[in-house]
């Protein structure tokens, strides 16, 4: 949790520094994606608090995502994309939170 409250310090700081040069800078935080790497840790977390799959997934990493659902790789792009666009270029300096509510809770 640390490192994403220094990545959100960093943006904010490099964001008014280059602001007066179209540049905008902004961090996407978000809750639990489903990659590869997490679906390799759930055996590992079934084992050493005697879970089931499911209940590593509901339990333990969807817990604190109010929507309990994952999000996607997709969805993490496609906000980056939009972010590059034109169309957020008054965007800047921000932490845009995409984890279903974690933060709302």
């Amino acid at each position: 949790m640390s490192a994403k409250h220094g990545i959100a310090g960093l943006t904010k700081t490099i964001a008014l520094e280059v602001a007066t040069h179209k540049i905008t800078v902004n961090c996407i935080s978000p809750g639990y994606v489903w990659t590869p790497l997490v679906e390799k840790q759930i055996p590992d977390t079934m084992k050493a608090r005697g879970l089931t799959r499911e209940q590593v997934i509901n339990d333990v990493l969807l817990d604190a995502q109010p929507t309990k659902e994952f999000v996607t790789s997709d969805q993490v792009a496609a906000l980056a994309l939009y972010l590059c666009s034109d169309d957020a270029s008054q965007i800047t300096g921000t932490n845009l939170s995409m984890d279903g509510g974690w933060t709302a809770a």
